[in-house]
């Protein structure tokens, strides 16, 4: 299994606004729609009013490779350019 942490950095006073398109789109649902799919929820930190959290997991490599090449992946990343000024990405893998 693949773990992903991923913290988005957002603009001043954007989180709530990039959550809410990632919601309005469907890319949340579609991401946890995926085969290979089992976790993909978002997080707001207790601590930072402009970070937005996110874990991941997939079943395994192939999974999360075929999850690069969605189209609600592609449009995340047109999202993070208007909301987004850093994201940082923790990766583990996990042996079941």
């Amino acid at each position: 299994m693949i773990v992903l942490n991923v913290t988005y950095k957002c603009m001043p006073e954007k989180r709530d606004e990039f959550l809410e398109m990632i919601m309005t789109e469907g890319i949340d649902a579609a991401s946890r729609a995926e085969a290979g799919n089992i976790k993909y929820d978002y997080y707001y930190p207790a601590d930072c009013s402009d970070e937005l959290f996110l874990v991941e997991k997939w079943r395994d490599a192939d999974a999360l490779a075929e999850h690069g090449r969605q189209a609600h992946f592609a449009r995340l990343g047109k999202l993070k350019t208007e909301f987004v000024t850093e994201t940082v990405i923790e990766k583990f893998e996990l042996q079941e």
